[in-house]
């Protein structure tokens, strides 16, 4: 089968998706100039622009932006007639594309590196970033959040178990500091201020028999690494705070203590979530399969 003019469509999809060649040729695993090359053949034979060009930017023409409305549905559609003749291999093959943080990742690694060790001819290629994106527009199979985080039109499953966060400082940083007893108590203790990928600084969350209480609290220092706010917080900088799962080998070592247990109960767990509109890929399928066998 002659699959040259599909793979032009989808390069012309990845480049509107990505507004950048490079980008897209990375997406596609090939190079910029073949995949530029790939475009220009197009276009040629269309006789129509797709792409304004720029040393800077790309962006769609008029007429481009019609015709990635038109093909995307027809596509997706194609899509899904290959990976159903694909469902009668063995087992799953392809490419299962991840949307994710790269806290997250971090967590589920192990999950994931079984899941391939399991099906060896699958490739698996994870993106992470803080942002939320939308999977779907993104050409994404599925996505990796907190639950609260995950769009309510996504069917989702938990991917860990729930999660809880910790005040961490080190055993010299309370030698001459009182643990706080109250959330209200840390105004009066340096912390190490955690910036979200908005650019916002976290406002420090606590819940004990109902009450809530959010707190700004001060510090010197602003991260937006949990491994360098361990780092710090080690060094005797500060309080954190961070996920259980972050601290865990600090915690079991004794080089970090926690303050205010009572005051973080549980939370959401992570999730796998993905559309329910589309035809799920074998690949995606099998993903949950193992999932589900670990109970979470």
């Amino acid at each position: 089968m002659n699959t040259s003019g599909l793979n032009e469509l989808e390069a012309v999809l990845a480049v509107a998706r990505h507004r950048s060649f490079r980008a897209a040729a990375t997406e596609l695993n090939v190079s910029t100039s073949a995949l530029s090359h790939s475009i220009a053949t197009l276009e040629a034979r269309m006789g129509v622009r797709l792409f304004h060009r720029t040393t800077r930017s790309v962006s769609l023409t008029e007429i481009g932006t019609e015709f990635v409305s038109t093909i995307t549905p027809a596509l997706s559609t194609i899509r899904v007639a290959l990976e159903q003749a694909g469902n009668s291999q063995a087992a799953p093959s392809g490419t299962l594309r991840l949307n994710t943080s790269a806290g997250a990742a971090k967590q589920v690694m192990p999950l994931l590196l079984e899941y391939m060790r399991r099906y060896p001819l699958m490739n698996v290629d994870i993106v992470t970033e803080g942002r939320l994106v939308d999977i779907v527009a993104q050409g994404f199979d599925a996505g990796i959040r907190l639950g609260d985080s995950v769009p309510q039109d996504m069917i989702a499953i938990d991917i860990s178990p729930p999660q809880r966060f910790a005040v961490l400082g080190s055993p010299a940083y309370f030698a001459r500091h009182p643990a706080p007893l109250n959330p209200l108590d840390l105004s009066a203790h340096e912390c190490i201020r955690s910036r979200m990928p908005s650019g916002s600084i976290y406002r420090w969350e606590f819940e004990r028999h109902g009450e809530t209480i959010a707190v700004d609290v001060r510090g010197a220092l602003t991260l937006d690494n949990p491994t360098l706010m361990l780092q710090a917080a080690r060094a005797g900088m500060g309080l954190t705070y961070l996920t259980e799962w972050n601290a865990s080998v600090d915690l079991a070592k004794g080089t970090l203590v926690r303050a205010l247990e009572e005051w973080t109960p549980p939370f959401d767990a992570l999730r796998l979530y993905y559309s329910g509109r589309r035809h799920i890929p074998a690949g995606l399928r099998a993903l949950i399969e193992l999932i589900k066998q670990q109970g979470f």
